[in-house]
């Protein structure tokens, strides 16, 4: 019978079947410095007699996070430098994070913020932070897009969330909402009517940009819960990870993205891993992500291709992958490398 809980402890995990008794002891320091969490939805995906299985590799505690690179660090995407009032980060002039609460109902493995999320984390913004933070989105005219981030919003109740949301709605200058989330694919249930209409009760334009890495995790009560939200008015784009031993080919990420377009989700972003500390054996290098969507290209429709990008080290944020396609060859002439990567003269 599996899990009708969230799963929380190695001990958890052993009885589910899902690791080992002798890998116990070793995991255990993994689980003392980064949290656990897989909901029954994530545990019913898992194939525990796969010791390659994909969604497991997701969720699943390994060893080798306790092996860290040179150049990983705590804070890879330098949200700490840009956050001028607690709860906030403003890296581009026209938007900010308002970090509502710093706990997810899943915790990834590869995760960015893995030294700030979980219940040793940097908690949750209490009421004094939080009117602070919403004071200096009401202060900057210039923030045309507020997103909610953390942590995971929707692990909020939907009065939580719509009290935010009503407070942003008397911010004539804030246009769009955008909220950053699994829970439609980890917890679907979650997506409720209620939960909808508290997202969009701001009269901004609202945007859910939802994380999956698998095609498995768009499961009918996955989709159902995404057409729930676009039933309600709320817009969806996609946003997901290259892992090495999750989707790093070209068939997994054609699924997915196809799944995304097929449910109504625009595909946005494919992130390639930033450098948290611990998690190298979920890298690949640049070169091989960019030959895989070359690939994709090649294969798919449009409408399916993410933005291929790497957040910065240090705060510098986020720069674009692809590879350029043209060379300027002077008076005029181009070579332009078409979906093959075969060169022609242009015009």
């Amino acid at each position: 019978m599996l899990a009708e809980q969230t799963l929380r402890t190695v001990s958890d995990l052993v009885s589910e079947g899902l690791v080992a008794s002798d890998r116990a002891t070793g995991l255990g320091t993994v689980a003392e410095r980064y949290a656990i969490a897989l909901t029954p939805t994530v545990r019913a995906l898992i194939d525990a007699n796969d010791p390659a299985d994909p969604i497991a590799a997701q969720y699943v505690p390994d060893a080798a996070e306790l092996i860290e690179h040179p150049a990983e660090r705590p804070d890879p995407i330098g949200d700490h430098p840009h956050s001028p009032v607690e709860g906030i980060v403003h890296r581009y002039p026209d938007r900010v994070l308002l970090k509502l609460v710093h706990v997810c109902p899943v915790y990834c493995r590869f995760c960015f913020r893995r030294e700030m999320v979980g219940p040793q984390g940097d908690g949750n913004l209490g009421a004094e932070a939080l009117q602070k933070a919403l004071d200096y989105i009401a202060s900057d005219t210039r923030i045309w897009e507020v997103i909610l981030t953390g942590g995971d919003p929707l692990i909020l109740s939907a009065r939580r969330l719509r009290d935010v949301a009503e407070k942003l709605a008397t911010m004539d200058h804030v246009k769009v909402l955008r909220i950053h989330s699994r829970v439609p694919v980890v917890d679907p249930e979650r997506i409720t009517g209620e939960l909808v209409e508290a997202l969009v009760s701001s009269g901004k334009s609202v945007i859910l940009a939802l994380h999956a890495n698998h095609p498995r995790e768009m499961t009918p009560e996955a989709r159902a819960a995404c057409r729930r939200l676009i039933a309600g008015g709320v817009q969806m784009v996609s946003q997901s990870v290259l892992l090495k031993g999750v989707n790093d080919n070209a068939e997994t990420l054609t699924s997915l993205m196809r799944a995304f377009v097929e449910t109504g989700i625009k595909p946005y972003y494919l992130h390639h891993p930033d450098m948290a500390p611990g998690t190298g054996h979920f890298r690949l290098s640049i070169a091989e992500g960019q030959a895989l969507m070359r690939e994709l290209r090649s294969r798919i429709s449009g409408v399916c291709i993410p933005h291929y990008i790497l957040d910065l080290p240090g705060g510098h944020g986020k720069v674009a992958l692809g590879e350029d396609a043209v060379r300027d060859l002077g008076d005029g002439r181009y070579a332009v490398r078409d979906r093959l990567g075969v060169e022609h003269l242009y015009p």
